[in-house]
């Protein structure tokens, strides 16, 4: 797959890249764990069938100390052994809140959510899975292709 466009190239969307990755990365100041930060991204990279998000998470996923078994389950994470009833909540919020068109954010999962992390750990959650999803269709839509990434290649993006 040949790349559509490159976002870099349009100054306004450059602009509004530098100012994205600079929001998001406020969420490494907060106390949801990085990996479970990455196993969130990685879910919605394949939800939304986006290869360069997906390549980025598992990378990010395995820097942060994840496993391969981890990894590699989360795409099953409901019929999966490995991951805790905390990380099950978040994972759950992860889909129902990229999937908001079929039933949005169910109570039942909101509680859960509620159960296992703090006011500032869901509000961290909650921005994370928006950030994401806004950052997958970019890519989806100019046909970003996976393979590609490297650790802190953004890194010259922030302020």
């Amino acid at each position: 797959m040949e790349p559509r466009f490159n976002l870099l190239d349009s100054p306004t969307a450059a602009k509004i890249a530098k100012r994205f990755y600079n929001v998001s990365s406020a969420l490494e100041e907060s106390t949801l764990p990085k990996a479970l930060r990455e196993l969130v991204q990685l879910r919605v990279g394949q939800l939304n069938g986006c290869g360069f998000c997906v390549d980025a998470h598992t990378t990010e996923a395995a820097l942060a100390g994840e496993t391969a078994l981890r990894i590699n389950l989360v795409a099953a994470w409901r019929h999966s052994t490995v991951f805790t009833e905390a990380e099950r909540a978040a994972l759950a919020l992860t889909e129902e809140g990229t999937r908001l068109g079929d039933h949005g954010v169910s109570d039942d999962t909101w509680a859960e959510v509620r159960k296992h992390y703090d006011d500032d750990q869901i509000g961290a959650l909650v921005c994370l899975v928006s950030l994401i999803n806004a950052a997958t269709r970019m890519n989806v839509i100019v046909h970003n292709p996976g393979g590609s990434y490297q650790p802190g290649m953004f890194a010259r993006m922030s302020n």
